[in-house]
């Protein structure tokens, strides 16, 4: 949703058709869509990539469609719906799609006329606007995965989101073994010990 410039359509066509050269550089076997509000947008290229992008406003055209996708990526877009309309967003993705990936700035900053994040005011594009910001309990209810990231709220939502956290709660148990056994070395001597004498 927000295609944009294209970049994570262009991402998933590269990833799920070509990375493993089965497939024909054209003859697409999975099926990518796009939602994008600001049609100038648009290049050649996304109609390369996407099989079909709707134009217009999210929350008129979700209701609408007719397919269930396995993935729905809402990178950079929430920032730009109020509350309200943003939990409508939310509960129309869920109805259309099994997972939904969502990364939304920590701090969606102040947006002036020179404000380098804010492109509305270098492509003319009102929809670009930075309208509410999004926190991690405003997702409480859809039972997401929160992925840890610096500058972004990256949540999980959907079927895999049991699967992703037991793979993130793996991942953070072998990182935080690992630096305990960077930071205290000496520890790896009672550790061997405690262990043999379990055996």
């Amino acid at each position: 949703m927000g295609v944009g410039f294209g970049k994570y359509g262009f991402l998933a066509r590269e990833y799920l058709e070509l990375w493993d050269e089965k497939n024909e550089y054209d003859k697409w076997k999975y099926r990518i869509d796009g939602i994008e509000v600001f049609k100038e947008y648009l290049t050649p290229m996304h109609d390369f990539i996407y099989d079909h992008i709707y134009i217009g406003n999210a929350l008129k055209i979700l209701p609408d469609i007719k397919h269930e996708y396995d993935l729905i990526l809402l990178i950079d877009v929430l920032e730009h719906f109020d509350y309200k309309d943003g939990v409508d967003i939310l509960d129309a993705c869920v109805k259309t799609g099994r997972n939904i990936l969502i990364s939304t700035p920590k701090d969606i900053g102040y947006q002036g006329t020179n404000c380098v994040k804010c492109r509305g005011t270098h492509f003319e594009n009102k929809y670009e606007t930075h309208r509410f910001q999004w926190e991690a309990r405003h997702f409480k209810k859809y039972n997401p995965v929160i992925i840890a990231d610096q500058s972004n709220l990256i949540c999980f939502i959907g079927e895999q989101a049991p699967k992703i956290r037991k793979k993130i709660k793996k991942r953070e148990k072998s990182e935080l073994k690992w630096r305990i056994r960077n930071r205290f070395p000496i520890l790896k001597y009672p550790y061997r010990i405690i262990k043999a004498l379990l055996k």
